[in-house]
């Protein structure tokens, strides 16, 4: 099957890796410094210009990063349902395959505790929501909160019908919705159906894929383009709807989300210590640019290609372990969103003085890394997590708009974790892998 399996990521490279060298994660950050210093002049704290005039600047500058959003939403489907697909097709062992998705699974799910774990124990330390007027903050953002759709947690009696909803009946209906969690798994069968039939027979349809993802790849690479007008834009909106003065008052809330990635990374570092046998310094020279440019696009799905590349290339990770986990992880892997569930849901119970039980924090990890599978790797996801775990901890889904403010730079932080769980989940899974092929070796022996 790898004769035929045709990976249209090596032809793309050389634009992508143009863009590496071009800094574009220097141009974002530089984006990002300029969008800060726009929204202060143009923010209510100088009072330069009136409520309107400054709303109607906002509204266009905003326009690449909408736009950029917009294009990234639209691509994610079908790029995330080729990749799973050929990355099937590019194992050979179906045996291995099983075991790598299994020893893959588990490393995420307990990744994604941990991180959850990690960011209750902070919250709960610093206690962020203590340095926040609620009543202050509710008038920034209110109105935004009506777009994000809160969803429940089910009931006992409702569970075995959620768990046979994961199948899609509609395949086509899944994908228009961005049923994330459905769009893998109708990916994962017809993959496995695809390698069952003869070579033949397949080969077409793999072709198809294959042209269907260097489409969507080629799209990817065009948004990129938009990035650093993207972050200036969304950023100077941030800022001049909300001031300095507000912004001040939640910065204990996002320092206490980045002490808790930082710790995130720290655990992955210990990981990628043990199974890439590379000193730290090594390997975040490997990984640097791609959790750069991570960090610029807030999109786990954006950078895929770029995730590929390092995972091959600078830690020799084996392209049929790759291809099916690097597309697989963008999508499940979000380690660093759920770190940032555990805070924020924490952080809100504290300003809404809302007290939480154990079973509460048990709620929060087990909907954390339930959510987070199957959520769309583009910008934003994590609020739509957010309001289905405030949603059944008893916490008003207005303190969403809290949030809201900082979300845009505290989502850039995220994805460079998730991104960085992404490849550090590979080398997890290759290094077990070699571990099992060296047990049979000594069995048979």
């Amino acid at each position: 099957m790898n004769t035929m399996f045709y990976n249209p990521l090596k032809k793309l490279s050389a634009q992508f890796e143009n863009m590496v060298k071009g800094r574009l994660w220097l141009k974002v950050l530089f984006a990002l410094a300029l969008g800060v210093i726009a929204g202060i002049l143009l923010g209510p704290d100088l009072g330069l210009l009136s409520a309107v005039t400054v709303k109607n600047i906002t509204s266009w500058l905003a326009l690449p990063g909408q736009v950029f959003l917009a294009i990234i939403q639209m691509i994610v489907v079908p790029l995330v349902l080729a990749s799973i697909v050929l990355g099937l097709a590019a194992n050979n062992n179906p045996d291995a395959m099983k075991k790598n998705g299994v020893i893959a699974i588990l490393f995420i799910m307990f990744s994604t505790a941990l991180a959850a774990i990690i960011g209750i124990a902070l919250a709960l330390n610093i206690q962020p929501g203590n340095f926040v007027d609620a009543s202050a903050l509710m008038e920034t953002g209110t109105d935004q909160v009506a777009n994000v759709a809160a969803k429940g947690f089910p009931s006992m009696a409702d569970l075995p019908s959620k768990v046979s909803g994961l199948i899609p009946k509609n395949p086509l209906a899944s994908m228009a919705s961005g049923e994330m969690l459905q769009v893998i798994l109708f990916s994962a069968v017809l993959g496995a159906a695809l390698l069952s039939i003869p070579a033949k027979q397949s080969k077409p349809l793999f072709d198809l894929l294959s042209a269907l993802q260097e489409v969507s790849l080629r799209i990817v690479s065009w948004a990129m383009l938009l990035a650093p007008l993207a972050v200036f834009g969304l950023i100077t909106r941030l800022v001049a709807n909300l001031g300095v003065e507000v912004l001040g008052g939640i910065a204990i809330y996002v320092l206490t989300v980045v002490i808790g990635l930082l710790m995130v990374a720290c655990f992955y570092s210990i990981v990628a210590k043990i199974t890439t046998k590379q000193k730290f310094s090594l390997f975040f020279v490997n990984v640097r640019e791609l959790l750069l440019l991570a960090f610029s696009t807030s999109s786990s799905a954006a950078v895929m290609p770029i995730s590929l590349k390092v995972a091959e290339e600078k830690l020799n990770i084996k392209p049929e372990i790759s291809r099916f986990l690097v597309p697989l992880g963008a999508t499940i892997n979000m380690t660093g969103t759920a770190m940032y569930q555990g805070v924020a849901t924490v952080f809100l119970a504290q300003v809404f003085n809302v007290d939480l039980s154990l079973s509460s924090y048990l709620f929060i990890i087990t909907m954390s890394v339930a959510a987070s599978i199957g959520s769309p790797a583009t910008p934003g996801a994590g609020i739509i997590i957010l309001s289905m775990v405030l949603e059944g901890v008893g916490i008003p889904a207005a303190g969403i708009a809290i949030t809201l403010g900082v979300d845009r730079i505290l989502d850039m932080c995220r994805t460079s974790i998730n991104v960085l769980g992404d490849i550090v989940a590979c080398t997890t899974v290759q290094y077990f892998s070699k571990e099992n092929v060296i047990k049979d070796k000594n069995r048979v022996n």
